[in-house]
C-alpha cells in the first residue's frame, strides 16, 4: 500500500529551510525532499499562497520561512497541502444495495470520522515551533551541529 508522505516532507524541508540562513533553492530542496524540484515547486506556491513561505527570484534567490513558527500548526500546513486524503481505507462500495454492506459502511464511516476528527485535532496542537524545539532537543542531547552544507545533524 503506498502512503502520502508529502506532509511529512514539507514539514521536514520546513524545518531545514528555518536553520538555513538565506533562501533556499528549490533543487537544495528537492534534494533534502529526494524529489524533483517540479515537485518541491508546486508544494511550496501553495505554501506561499497561505502566506507560510516566500520566493526570491534571481540569481541568490529561492525561497525562504514567511511566517511565525509558533502561529502555524502542522494542521495549518496540511490544509495549504490540499488535505490529502489521510486513510487508504474505505468502502467497498459507496453507495450499496446490501443491507449487510450498508451496516459495514455505517460502522467504517463513523469510524474514520473519529479517527480524522481526533487526527486533525492533533495536528492543530502541534506547532512548527514545537517540531523546530524538538529537533534541536535532539541535537543537543546527541551533541551534533548543523551542517548547511547537506542541511543535515551530524
Amino acid at each position: 500500500m503506498r502512503r502520502d508522505s508529502k506532509l511529512s516532507g514539507v514539514l521536514h524541508v520546513l524545518l531545514h529551510m528555518a536553520e538555513i540562513e538565506g533562501p533556499v533553492t528549490s533543487e537544495f530542496l528537492a534534494g533534502v525532499m529526494q524529489t524533483n524540484p517540479v515537485v518541491v515547486r508546486r508544494i511550496m506556491a501553495g505554501l506561499r499562497d497561505r502566506g507560510y513561505v516566500r520566493s526570491e527570484k534571481g540569481h541568490g534567490g529561492g525561497w525562504r520561512i514567511a511566517c511565525d513558527f509558533g502561529a502555524v500548526t502542522l494542521r495549518d500546513i496540511y490544509d495549504a497541502l490540499g488535505a490529502p486524503e489521510i486513510f487508504a481505507m474505505g468502502n467497498r462500495s459507496e453507495a450499496p444495495g446490501c443491507l449487510v454492506e450498508q451496516a459495514v459502511n455505517a460502522a467504517m464511516d463513523e469510524s474514520f470520522r473519529e479517527a480524522e476528527a481526533l487526527l486533525m485535532a492533533q495536528l492543530g496542537r502541534i506547532t512548527l515551533a514545537a517540531l523546530s524545539a524538538d529537533f534541536h532537543a535532539r541535537l543537543a542531547a546527541c551533541g551534533g551541529d548543523f551542517n548547511l552544507e547537506t542541511a543535515h545533524a551530524v
